[in-house]
């Protein structure tokens, strides 16, 4: 028989454990770090949050507001016109033409730009002596300020110009034109000197994704008999796709909203009929010098709902597979 004193054991003969005061030191140690860790991201993001809301969001909130209302700048808007000052906008001839430029130029900036600055860095990306030169010379462009380059090329092409001399003296005087003047040739003008101004990027930029394809490929095609062009077609090209659509992207958006290369190049007379100007052009001349406050900011929420929907679409699209996988690839 058992003692009345005798210390009953628990069931199972299994003594008793610290384990619930350690779980429960874990459990809380955990609930600590977590702690610290969202201290730190809502450190880390508050600032570039409270700056984003003050600079983006606000300033767009008011654009809004005031495309709602016919004012010129001086009081508070009174005068509310609802949706006037868009539809205005959609009759104005001269705003359709401002975004039938911006489409030129995404479009031409795209098909021009893009085999060039393909081709040129795929023989840069070979070796070859004076291939750093050629590499700094070909970016040079692009790093050059907007207003000198605009400044430049409108000296050059301006009526018995640098260019116009330049084709005399070769025999082909049968091309010259009236570079920035005409109206059916401006457009042009102007896109080639913006394919002058921004391809280097587009060089660069397919030149850094072509320091990322492993050299074990291309080798091992070479060594299968492939020639260098056909290395290049079924090898290096499709490997250089995420790096292609990046620069595309924005190409796209800097083109739908390219202002200073335009309004630094153009004549006024002629982009105030509409054949050089672009969208970003036409807010600030019908929004700041003719003061017209509103119209101006509705133009603005357009030329903004317009690139917004643009980036959407080419992310679902385009960018989509390669989003997905360097989230997948983050995962892993």
């Amino acid at each position: 028989m058992t003692s009345a004193n005798q210390i009953r054991m628990p069931a199972g003969g299994a003594s008793a454990s610290p384990a619930g005061p350690r779980e429960a030191g874990r459990d809380s140690a955990r609930r600590a770090d977590n702690r610290r860790k969202w201290y730190e991201i809502i450190g880390l993001t508050t600032p570039a949050v409270v700056i984003y809301v003050m600079f983006v969001l606000v300033p767009m909130g008011f654009a809004v507001y005031y495309s709602l209302f016919r004012w010129r700048g001086v009081g508070p808007p009174t005068e509310f016109v609802g949706l006037r000052n868009y539809t205005l906008a959609f009759q104005d001839p001269i705003f359709l033409d401002a975004l039938r430029n911006n489409a030129i130029i995404v479009f031409g900036s795209l098909l021009i730009q893009g085999p060039i600055a393909l081709g040129v860095a795929l023989l840069l990306n070979r070796r070859f002596r004076g291939r750093a030169v050629f590499r700094l010379l070909v970016f040079v462009p692009y790093v050059l300020a907007e207003v000198t380059v605009g400044i430049m090329w409108k000296l050059l092409l301006t009526g018995d110009g640098t260019v116009d001399a330049l084709l005399r003296s070769l025999g082909m005087g049968g091309l010259v034109q009236a570079w920035l003047a005409d109206l059916d040739v401006v457009i042009w003008t102007l896109l080639a000197v913006l394919t002058w101004k921004y391809v280097g990027f587009a060089i660069i930029l397919l030149l850094a994704g072509l320091s990322n394809v492993p050299d074990e490929l291309t080798e091992a095609a070479a060594i299968d008999g492939a020639s260098w062009w056909q290395i290049q077609r079924h090898v290096t090209i499709p490997l250089l796709g995420p790096t292609i659509r990046i620069w595309m992207f924005l190409s796209m958006i800097g083109s739908l909203q390219i202002f200073d290369m335009i309004w630094v190049t153009s004549v006024p007379a002629v982009r105030s009929l509409g054949a050089s100007a672009t969208m970003a052009t036409y807010m600030v001349d019908n929004g700041f010098f003719a003061r017209l406050w509103g119209y101006g900011n509705a133009v603005a929420v357009i030329l903004f709902v317009i690139s917004f929907v643009a980036a959407l679409l080419f992310q679902r699209f385009l960018l989509r597979r390669d989003i997905e996988g360097a989230i997948t690839g983050r995962a892993k």
